[in-house]
């Protein structure tokens, strides 16, 4: 269940209760005239089944509560109601199934942004990953992996892509370009001081077996990309976050970007262009892998969302 809390102008309550009042998936519907302070107006509480909100959403917005009010979105830890139940089970298709794409675009906004909390992250996360290469250690490779913010970037590229907002596309576009020119540069900076202290020898850099697979890539790199970003795409859509630790500690595109710039500080090129390929690589499959499935889910959804719509339609028709 979702639960939907609307700040709504006077003159739009009404058809918004309306709205909400004929749909099958609603369970609860609260209102209290006069609650809103900014903008001027009433207080609409609803509980809707996750598998009919984004139709739900959407229809509510074509009202112009969105531009003239506010819509608040929250999730529904646990619910004790018979009415929430029989909503779920008319509702058709499976709640974690059901994508409800204004979360999904919010927070894909979220990551785009070029802060500098984001360049912090990138940054200790790109170090990480260049110590971890020096100590060859695969315990830091992998938090370094963990630490990295750049997936949640690229999604939101494939969100751009999908939903057709070519100002969000362009936005992460920029903030990943951005995120790992910085970090790397201030990772070969870092590398640069280490050796003139004498921390890095030539041979940390040449001689690390079991990190050989960062500067590696292959037909493997581009598989494993494509499962990470289509599980990464349905932990997200799903809000079942726990499967994105796996999605972090599978891709090797903050690893690759940190012995780019180690290696660029001794000038080990062969080790340069093999990071750089690896980097491309992982973004590349992931890229293409979530805006498939974005788009996949989409489609998948369509037949339930007319389904759905169907259904509403010879409810309305009953009532007049």
């Amino acid at each position: 269940m979702l639960h939907l809390e609307l700040s709504c102008p006077g003159h739009l309550t009404d058809g918004v209760l309306e709205l909400v009042t004929d749909d099958e998936a609603v369970s609860s519907i609260a209102v209290v005239r006069g609650a809103s302070l900014r903008p001027v107006g009433d207080l609409v509480k609803v509980d809707v089944a996750r598998e009919a909100a984004d139709d739900l959403i959407a229809a509510i917005r074509e009202l112009g509560v969105d531009s003239d009010g506010c819509l608040r979105v929250e999730e529904v830890e646990a619910f004790i109601s018979r009415q929430a139940l029989e909503a779920d089970r008319r509702a058709p298709g499976f709640g974690s199934d059901a994508v409800v794409w204004p979360q999904v675009g919010l927070r894909a906004y979220g990551d785009s942004e070029l802060n500098f909390t984001y360049l912090g992250f990138m940054i200790l996360a790109t170090t990480l990953a260049a110590i971890a290469v020096v100590l060859d250690s695969q315990i830091l490779t992998i938090g370094a992996m963990v630490l990295g913010p750049e997936f949640g970037v690229i999604i939101a590229m494939c969100v751009g892509v999908v939903l057709r907002r070519p100002n969000l596309f362009w936005m992460a576009t920029r903030t990943l370009t951005i995120g790992f020119a910085v970090a790397m540069v201030a990772t070969l900076a870092l590398s640069a001081i280490a050796r003139g202290l004498g921390w890095i020898s030539i041979d940390d850099i040449t001689h690390h077996p079991e990190t050989d697979f960062i500067y590696s890539p292959d037909k493997w790199s581009f598989i494993v990309a494509i499962v990470a970003a289509v599980a990464g795409v349905l932990s997200i859509t799903s809000a079942r976050t726990g499967g994105l630790a796996g999605v972090f500690i599978s891709v090797t595109t903050i690893p690759a970007a940190g012995n780019l710039a180690l290696a660029a500080a001794f000038a080990e090129w062969s080790e340069v262009r093999g990071s750089a390929l690896q980097l491309v690589v992982n973004i590349v499959g992931m890229t293409m892998a979530g805006c498939l499935t974005f788009w996949l889910q989409k489609r998948l959804w369509k037949p339930f969302s007319n389904r759905r719509a169907a259904r509403v339609r010879e409810i309305n028709d009953e009532l007049s």
